[in-house]
């Protein structure tokens, strides 16, 4: 019977030992009081506080910090200052500088630009045209006078517009120009100094035009042709072609003159003269009367045919020469 009430209070000791933390045994707790008059434990009597001081179990789980022992909050350096270095030099923005109004532009015949000179058109000549290496092609563009050129020009082609006049101004300077071709304007003028002084032209094609007289023209020409205009012999110059030393083909059909521009260069080869209103020739027309040994051979191909001549009545006309005109012999 003892041993059945002892066994209680053991395993309750042994709970205190295992779960509360360690605490000094107070004997006098366990006094007669404590059991009552069948020697059991009185439970109501015995308080669990009397086996030491209270012990906060949560306390388990917190870091023990100790006050004033908190390190303090790690110093952060503050950003280096930026410094210029010895050499920096400021820069300012300066206000900006009125504005003038541009002044109307100029035709500049002696720079071509990188487009040529401005034309009236308000546009560049190589960009209203099309301008490959040194040739200047204005074909079908619907201009009515000479654009400016590009110093550099060689050949000029302007065929098939509306230019009606030639201007002494229009190829001033143009030194290194070869060939002019204007076929299919309505040229109905030309200043008398427009080609004279160019240099090294050798071809010059003004057919259908409305061509009344031809200016004077350089002795460097090679090709000429004003075919279908409407000139007449008062509208050449005497001794026209007289010094063109190089000139070989020469092409007036289908005009209005009375008789062949003479003398022709020894040089010709091509001579077009129908269909005008040529009804006689000279002796000396194509030959030299005072030299019977005279021989032209050269001029193989002159065309007379649509002329009112008969080529049968003027026999020593053309007696020097390789091969007869072609036109109505009766």
């Amino acid at each position: 019977m003892a041993l059945l009430l002892a066994l209680p209070l053991a395993l309750s000791l042994l709970g205190s030992c295992l779960c509360a933390p360690p605490g000094t045994l107070d004997v006098d707790t366990f006094d007669l009081e404590s059991y009552d008059l069948n020697g059991e434990p009185d439970w109501e009597n015995i308080f669990l506080n009397n086996y030491g001081d209270a012990y906060d179990y949560d306390d388990l789980n917190q870091p023990q910090i100790e006050v004033g022992t908190v390190a303090p909050p790690p110093t952060v350096p503050a950003p280096p200052q930026n410094v210029p270095p010895p050499d920096y030099v400021e820069e300012v923005t300066l206000p900006p500088r009125p504005t003038q109004a541009p002044a109307p532009p100029n035709l500049d015949f002696d720079g071509p630009g990188l487009f040529g000179p401005e034309t009236g058109l308000g546009l560049p000549t190589c960009l209203l045209c099309v301008c490959i290496s040194t040739s200047v092609y204005c074909d079908d563009s619907d201009i009515d006078q000479i654009p400016p050129l590009p110093k550099e020009t060689t050949y000029f082609y302007a065929r098939f517009n509306k230019i009606k006049h030639i201007t002494a101004r229009d190829f001033v300077n143009m030194n290194k120009l070869k060939r002019i071709d204007l076929t299919g304007n309505q040229i109905s003028l030309i200043d008398q100094d427009a080609f004279r002084s160019l240099p090294e032209l050798e071809d010059l094609l003004l057919p259908d035009n409305q061509l009344q007289g031809l200016p004077e023209l350089p002795a460097t020409l090679r090709h000429i042709d004003a075919k279908n205009n409407q000139l007449k012999s008062t509208g050449v110059h005497q001794d026209a072609f007289k010094d063109m030393t190089k000139l070989e083909y020469l092409y007036l059909s289908h005009n209005q003159l009375d008789y062949v521009p003479t003398p022709l260069p020894e040089s010709l080869r091509v001579l077009h003269l129908q269909y005008n209103n040529i009804q006689s020739l000279h002796e000396d027309t194509f030959c030299n009367h005072l030299n019977p040994n005279y021989l032209r051979r050269p001029l193989e191909d002159i065309r007379l045919d649509g002329n009112p001549i008969i080529l049968s009545r003027f026999a020593q006309a053309y007696i020097c020469l390789p091969r007869l005109p072609v036109g109505r012999t009766h």
